[in-house]
């Protein structure tokens, strides 16, 4: 088993119920799927899978180690809900209040009756930051905020949601930080992951940002034609929440009107508002993309974590067990709020209070299709928790899937669990 030049082997423990998932994380490995990926997995609070396997960084067969982070992307944003529902379990903040209630000066250009509950479920309207974002502002994530604050909503707030790729992580922070006056990832810090020893972090210190695996990508086409090997996520980079496949392009369906296809054409068009939505602030600007220091250590909300799967499934292990939030607040918040076609996306979305549900954007084997919630990430990443059956899990890598399919390996992996429970 290789991974490019260098020898792939994988280590930790499994429990012998969940031979099958280990099987299925090898052959991943084996059939050249990975470069390097960690699989963990909790069942009623007992860490029952704890796998990870080949190399950090392809260019120096770095290889990946027990605790090796790395950035999850949109596995993120349920983290920052999270952060944000342990401020509403305590009544600083409601759902049902227009987000002006906190942060006044949001309420200008047809934004006034904009509530929390539309920014968790992605129904504000504002899934694009208008203006490019200059690289020098990255890491000034109130002055991004700023930049929302003063654009008019795309549709009428509460009529339709669309994916809010990267503004839910400026929207809700500036939230945060309006009612605490820290940052989410101060408050994640100290509320969440700090307490537990979660090695987990929304803005990466310096010395967890120099052993994080190196995001890799292979070739893929940008809207524009030119090439790219960006692990940054460049616009025309779906693959974070299209429906999983094998690799194959979706635009082999035939149906015009079919979303996959339709979502093919607009991750190939520079103007579409996917690639709008995806493409601001500009990662691919940077020497590395989401590699670079800038963007570890900068936290945003929406996509900034760095994190380990044991970590991420810790999370969910916590949370699905009533230590971060009471049981009957995160009841409410996995409760489906929105789900059908993606205004971004096209394809069916669907979300609690910045929780994904089962739907093409978040695959879910059919033993948690009613109870299963959590998020993927760019390239293939998931956290996901599932009350009903006692299970947490979470899946790290750093080979990202290409273009629109995204891939079936968080996938694979979840349903190896189903099967393995009794």
């Amino acid at each position: 088993m290789t991974v490019g030049d260098h020898p792939a082997t994988t280590s930790g423990h499994c429990d012998p119920r969940f031979s099958r998932v280990r099987e299925v994380f090898d052959r991943h490995f084996a059939d050249g799927l990975e470069l390097g990926a960690a699989f963990a997995v909790f069942l009623d609070g007992e860490p029952v899978v704890d796998l990870w396997g080949g190399v950090a960084d392809r260019h120096t067969g770095r290889p990946w180690e027990s605790g090796t982070p790395v950035l999850a992307y949109s596995c993120t944003k349920a983290v920052a809900a999270t952060a944000l529902l342990l401020l509403v379990e305590r009544g600083l903040v409601d759902v049902h209040s227009p987000v002006s209630a906190y942060w006044p000066e949001f309420a200008g250009n047809g934004k006034a009756h904009i509530t929390v509950e539309h920014v968790l479920t992605h129904q504000a309207g504002l899934p694009v930051i208008e203006e490019p974002v200059p690289v020098e502002e990255f890491e000034d994530l109130p002055a991004i905020a700023d930049r929302l604050a003063a654009q008019a909503p795309l549709w009428e707030p509460g009529t339709a949601h669309g994916y809010h790729a990267v503004t839910y992580g400026f929207l809700v922070d500036e939230i945060v930080r309006r009612v605490t006056g820290v940052s989410t990832g101060e408050l994640v810090a100290a509320e969440i992951a700090g307490p537990r020893g979660l090695d987990l972090w929304l803005g990466a210190p310096p010395d967890v940002a120099d052993r994080a695996a190196r995001l890799s990508a292979g070739e893929r086409k940008a809207p524009t034609g030119e090439r790219t090997t960006s692990a940054g996520g460049p616009t025309g980079a779906a693959g974070e929440h299209a429906a999983p496949g094998g690799g194959a392009g979706v635009t082999e369906v035939a149906a015009p009107d079919d979303p996959l296809a339709a979502m093919a054409a607009a991750s190939l068009d520079r103007n579409s508002l996917m690639n709008r939505a995806l493409g601001n602030p500009p990662i691919h600007k940077l020497p590395g993309g989401g590699n670079h220091p800038v963007i570890l250590r900068a936290g945003w909300p929406a996509l900034g974590m760095v994190t380990t799967a044991r970590a991420l499934a810790g999370f969910y292990r916590a949370l699905v067990a009533g230590e971060i939030l009471a049981p009957s607040v995160l009841e409410d918040a996995v409760r489906p709020r929105v789900s059908g076609p993606d205004r971004v996306l096209y394809v069916d979305s669907a979300f609690g209070l910045g929780y994904m549900r089962p739907a093409l954007t978040f695959l879910t084997p059919a033993r948690g299709a009613e109870s299963a919630f959590g998020h993927t990430g760019m390239g293939g990443s998931l956290g996901l928790g599932d009350a009903a059956h006692g299970i947490a899990m979470a899946y790290t890598m750093n080979r990202m899937a290409q273009g629109v399919t995204g891939s079936l390996r968080a996938y694979h992996l979840a349903e190896a669990v189903y099967d393995s429970l009794a």
